[in-house]
């Protein structure tokens, strides 16, 4: 083994000594870790030329994306993946084909042929999950609704990779014939791409390849469904910590292995083998286990970009390069935020959600490589196209730094704050959550069962957060919202709003769409359990009326009854009251004064004197048990 500077250890010694001086100066003045990294790897790259090539050591590198995905995976449950779905699908969507058009329009008007400029919009649709992420994480922004908008976007991303992984290969071939002999040989390139890629699928027509691949993925469902809980607890009797250091990177790595031998992303693998893990007990222990290399290969896989930027090329021709990156950016910036702004994002989050994505990512670098092998780049275009990734990814922390001082300046005014995106349902969904509603949820959820909590002061959600209870912010009187907390499935609703016309509208909507879900309502007063009534909830609750209750107990018993004669009291009153306002809901009509409703004083006079009847009978009967 060699001991100059292109050894392994005198390489290792420069990256680690780079980002032990570089990121923790980068964090002080603010710029972030990512940008740290970048800047360490720029330095010790083109210059001082300490680092001799990046590529074998990028894809080691490569490494902290999947950790970082399996990680991510593990904080999603199932459900709330599912709940995903619309903006994976839409708004992820739209982003890729959307960017991947503009670009396509950009290259051609710029002299290339239509299967190269296709390849470049490919190519430059994907942003950094790597560094967005990252960054995202560091500001705790993942979990505001721009951080989960763009976290879907990323997502999709991956998951498109698949797909341009087997276009890639017909567009080497698609300039030199006509638009049917492209179409006829599609089978016949997609079976060579497949063959110089796969090793599971060699050979296999697309219906084995296809049927190899869903086993493969259903095997790692199974596997972490099944297998994960024997596997931990047989290590566990080793009673060794460094075994389960071991099994987390065997999870990591074995299945990171496994999607690449059937062509699919690594990446998306151990996302889906931690989202079918998130569940587990031993979820927090791979956690921990998984964090520290994920945090150290991000940190390489950042430098050896920073480390791989062809200065020389980007000072013979500054002007061309920067302005291509600046305009990739605007691109996909004006693109991302019109697509933001018609899902619902508004001020800080489709500003961070825009400048987030704008730049292109490490999968582009995948792809352009890919696309040198098959013909579909010049090397001088692939080289351009190279250096433009690597500087909108150098941009990218300084757009994060722009937002910040966005944010700033948001935070000056006045706003109405973006309501969540609600990723969990539940059996019991409560719509309000102050003194009410958190007595109700600290109940229901300590006798084990789930609630999903609703409330449009935003305030009140952040202070339960504070306190570990997850709330949602938003309107619950709007249908939209109720449809994502699972009003379709939940068992019962507990309407709980300040605003007695609101819990009113609430009830009456929901009793609507659904005329077997039982709804429980707070009344501000006795006319609002008459509106309550009619609007259809079953179990209709006064503020004040079961502290008032026992309050008169405690009169009582101060006055001469024994404990057990008030509450025989108590009791009476409370029954005939439940009996005397479903009689007077009947009666009541909102469009005339109480006063006013002769039906309505004649029957209350007249439960009124039941009432004493009642309570008169019922004393009675106890007074002779006494003497008997």
């Amino acid at each position: 083994m060699g001991w100059g500077v292109d050894s392994f250890l005198f390489q290792a010694s420069v990256f680690l000594l780079a980002a032990v001086i570089a990121v923790p100066l980068a964090t002080r003045l603010g710029l972030g870790s990512v940008l740290g990294y970048l800047l360490a790897g720029l330095v010790i790259g083109p210059g001082l030329g300490l680092v001799v090539d990046t590529a074998d050591i990028q894809h080691y590198a490569e490494f902290g994306v999947v950790m970082m995905l399996f990680l991510i995976g593990l904080e999603l449950e199932p459900r709330a993946l599912w709940g995903m779905r619309h903006r994976l699908i839409g708004l992820g969507g739209l982003q890729v084909t959307l960017t991947t058009c503009a670009i396509l329009a950009g290259a051609m008007a710029l002299g290339l042929a239509w299967p190269t400029a296709l390849a470049v919009g490919l190519a430059l649709a994907l942003s950094s999950t790597a560094i967005v992420l990252q960054t995202l994480n560091e500001k705790k922004l993942m979990q505001t609704n721009g951080g989960r908008s763009a976290f879907s976007v990323l997502l999709t991303q991956d998951i498109a990779v698949i797909p341009m992984l087997v276009i890639f290969p017909l567009l080497s071939v698609a300039a030199f014939v006509s638009p049917a002999q492209f179409l006829n040989n599609v089978d016949d390139h997609a079976a060579e791409a497949h063959h110089a890629s796969l090793s599971l699928v060699e050979g296999l027509p697309g219906w084995g390849a296809a049927l190899v691949t869903l086993g493969v993925i259903a095997a790692i469902i199974l596997a972490g469904a099944y297998g994960a809980r024997p596997l931990f607890r047989y290590v566990h009797a080793a009673r060794l910590p460094e075994m389960f250091t071991a099994v987390a990177l065997l999870i990591v790595i074995g299945i990171a292995f496994l999607m690449i031998l059937v062509g699919l992303s690594p990446a998306l693998g151990t996302f889906l083998a931690g989202v079918v893990l998130a569940n587990s007990e031993f979820r927090h222990q791979l956690e921990s286990d998984v964090e520290p290399f994920k945090g150290l290969l991000l940190g390489l896989f950042f430098i050896t970009v920073g480390a791989g930027i062809d200065v020389d090329a980007l000072l013979a021709e500054p002007l061309t390069i920067l302005g291509i990156a600046l305009a990739v950016i605007l691109i996909k910036g004006a693109i991302l935020y019109g697509l933001g702004r018609s899902f619902g994002l508004r001020k800080r989050g489709l500003w961070l959600f825009t400048l987030g994505l704008a730049q292109a990512g490490e999968f582009g670098f995948v792809l352009i490589s890919f696309g040198r092998q098959q013909n579909v780049f010049p090397d001088v275009l692939g080289d351009r196209l190279l250096l433009v990734i690597a500087m909108t990814m150098l941009i990218t922390p300084l757009l994060f730094l722009f937002f910040d001082h966005l944010n700033k300046g948001f935070s000056k005014v006045t706003e109405d704050p973006t309501e969540d995106t609600i990723d969990e349902e539940g059996p019991v969904i409560i719509a309000g959550i102050g003194r009410f509603g958190q007595i109700v949820n600290r109940l229901v959820r300590s006798a084990g069962h789930r609630t999903v909590v609703l409330d449009h002061d935003i305030k009140t959600i952040q202070l339960m957060r504070r306190f570990g209870v997850k709330g949602f912010f938003g309107d619950p009187t709007r249908p939209e919202l109720m449809h994502a907390a699972g009003i379709e499935t939940a068992r019962v609703l507990v309407a709980a709003l300040d605003d007695p016309k609101a819990t009113t509208k609430l009830v009456a909507y929901a009793r609507r769409v659904r005329p077997d879900l039982h709804i429980v309502a707070r009344a501000r007063d006795r006319m609002h359990v008459y509106a309550l009534y009619q609007a259809g909830a079953n179990d209709i609750v006064r503020e004040m009326f079961d502290s008032s209750l026992r309050a008169g107990r405690y009169v009582l018993e101060n006055v001469g009854m024994t404990e057990f004669e008030a509450a025989i009291a108590e009791e009476t009153f409370y029954h005939h009251d439940r009996k005397t306002i479903q009689e007077l809901a009947e009666l009541w009509d909102p469009s005339v004064p109480q006063a006013e409703n002769a039906a309505y004083v004649a029957r209350s006079k007249e439960l009124e004197r039941e009432l004493e009847t009642e309570l008169y009978t019922a004393l009675a009967a106890r007074g002779k048990q006494d003497a008997a």
